[in-house]
């Protein structure tokens, strides 16, 4: 029998060429984030790239932060991406690490560089600095402080480590080429003073290391072979180099770059979520409206159907942007056949049925899963009052309507057929109350079938089902708009979050717990809020509709 031949991607044959040369023994990746902030679903597809080939290549994946801007830092962002990569299903080796774990290496390299007279204090200001670079089309000029003895760079960035300099006062730059082509090569700042405290290593250090000098010694230092970022480092792939290089690292990490994950109308930088949050304009970093994983996981997706997702939005070095749609598809795909079933009313109008017993309740058998008999039934009460959906009636319907109106006959899912026999309306025209009668003889799984009816509709029971609230959502962004607007605010949807307080669920709902992931038949995929619910008082999330407006390419 045939098998089918999975086509690799440009990194994996990077990866085959290396081991195949003898370049690399053992595949070693690693996902680098700044814990400044929370994951998003673009940092979903590195932790799942990143993890995914060194699982396929038999080698090791690292979780490590890359701790060295410590103004920005801080605990809670440390948890929540733990907590991310973890859920993701990435199993890292050799627990959590951090940069911060080797500022005293990266010290003692940047001593070297300066012995080796690659390296200077400079004390130019910021402004200087920048004015002494040049441009994208004319070179830049030399620091007048540029050829300081190495006698003297090494003394002054002792004193900078002792703590006798003001933030800003000096730096150690690289002394590569003021001239480059490549401005990032323009004698970049390698070191810089900052008073601050650290989340791990405290107030040891007043002197951090740049990301773009430590970032390659971390790598270096952990014996990473592939250093897979995305396509805004390739201009600092050349530095990354230089730094490795000129350290003396033997065997040192090849930089690799593929593109960004962009996702349509969603908003994904740092500091634009950070200021929702902020504004209060979301409900924090895990808003389900956001992508955050967080907020992701939150909402009821799941890792298979991430991992689903990231597979079809495939790796290049392409920039190219997947539909919000795609990711619906994909949780729809994951939930369909493994989700139990339930019935849930939204919009409620009770139904009487005039001719079923007063008092009388009787219950009556319902699949978990049509598509999964491995999941079972349930038995689901039925009585003389129910709740349908209000758009499931109607007094004046158009041609084709196939629910509940007057004379019409319809199957109550899992149950009887009951036809409308009229009903009840407040002093304004509105319908309050419908009324009908059931035949005894239609019960489901009874086989009955002297006759067929086109319209089934779902219902629970008026005095055997639960009062609960749903949140639906929309997208955060108002899409005709775009994401943005002039002055770089965030465009917002106002109908992006709907809250419905008077929703009904059938009574099975007390055998589930927060966070488990519900069809309710007709409206959609839910999940019981993992934040905000209690045991008895359950807030469901809408995760996705149960219509799709994306559609899978043709083969």
């Amino acid at each position: 029998m045939d098998t089918e031949v999975k086509s690799k991607n440009f990194i994996e044959k990077i990866i085959d060429e290396d081991l195949a040369n003898g370049t690399y023994k053992k595949v070693v990746t690693r996902f680098p984030p700044e814990p400044n902030g929370y994951l998003h679903i673009g940092h979903a597809k590195s932790i799942l790239l990143n993890y995914g080939l060194a699982k396929e290549y038999g080698g090791d994946f690292h979780l490590r932060f890359d701790d060295t801007n410590a103004k920005k830092e801080n605990t809670e962002y440390v948890e929540s991406i733990i907590k991310d990569v973890e859920w993701l299903g990435a199993k890292y080796v050799g627990g959590v690490r951090y940069a911060s774990n080797y500022f005293d290496q990266m010290y003692e390299l940047a001593v070297k560089l300066i012995k080796k007279g690659k390296a200077y204090v400079d004390d130019l200001t910021a402004d200087e600095i920048r004015e002494y670079r040049g441009t994208l089309t004319e070179p830049g000029k030399n620091s007048p402080y540029r050829d300081r003895s190495i006698e003297e760079n090494l003394d002054l960035f002792e004193r900078m480590k002792n703590d006798e300099f003001k933030d800003g006062e000096k730096v150690l730059r690289a002394k590569i080429d003021m001239a480059s082509p490549n401005i990032n090569m323009r004698d970049p700042i390698i070191y810089r003073v900052a008073h601050v405290t650290h989340h791990n290593t405290g107030d040891k250090w007043c002197i951090y290391p740049m990301y773009d000098f430590a970032h390659p010694i971390e790598d270096a230092i952990e014996g990473v072979t592939h250093s897979i970022c995305t396509l805004e480092f390739e201009d600092h792939r050349p530095l990354y180099n230089w730094v490795v290089t000129e350290t003396e690292f033997p065997n040192p990490p090849k930089q690799i770059e593929f593109s960004k994950l962009y996702l349509t109308n969603v908003v994904t930088g740092k500091r634009y979520i950070k200021k929702l949050v902020e504004d209060g304009i979301v409900d924090g970093w895990d808003d389900p409206r956001l992508v955050t994983i967080a907020a992701l996981r939150r909402r009821g997706f799941t890792p298979e159907s991430l991992k689903m997702f990231m597979d079809m939005t495939s790796v290049t070095k392409s920039q190219s942007s997947a539909d919000y749609a795609m990711l619906e598809y994909c949780i729809r795909d994951d939930l369909k056949p493994k989700a139990p079933r339930l019935m849930a009313v939204l919009d409620p109008i009770k139904l009487v049925i005039d001719n079923y017993p007063e008092g009388q309740v009787e219950y009556l058998d319902a699949p978990n899963n049509v598509e999964n008999e491995a999941l079972g039934s349930r038995k689901i009460p039925f009585e003389k009052e129910l709740y349908i959906e209000r758009d499931d009636f109607m007094v004046n319907p158009p041609k084709k309507y196939y629910r509940f109106f007057v004379g019409n006959e319809v199957r109550l899912m899992n149950a009887y057929f009951v036809t409308c026999t009229g009903y009840e309306t407040d002093e304004n025209g509105n319908v309050t109350v419908i009324h009908g009668t059931y035949d005894p003889e239609t019960k489901s799984g009874s086989g009955f079938n002297a006759r067929k009816v086109k319209g089934t509709i779902h219902w629970v029971a008026a005095h055997h089902s639960k009062k609960v609230t749903v949140r639906l959502y929309e997208q955060l962004v108002d899409e005709e708009k775009g994401v943005y607007n002039e002055d770089g605010s965030v465009n917002i949807n106002p109908n992006s979050l709907t809250v419905i307080d008077n929703a009904y669920i059938e009574e099975n709902i007390k055998d589930y717990k927060p966070g488990d992931a519900f069809q309710f038949v007709r409206k959609g995929f839910f999940n019981i809020d993992p934040k905000d619910s209690t045991e008895d008082t359950p807030i469901f999330n809408r995760i996705a509709s149960m219509k799709s407006s994306f559609k899978l390419p043709k083969k």
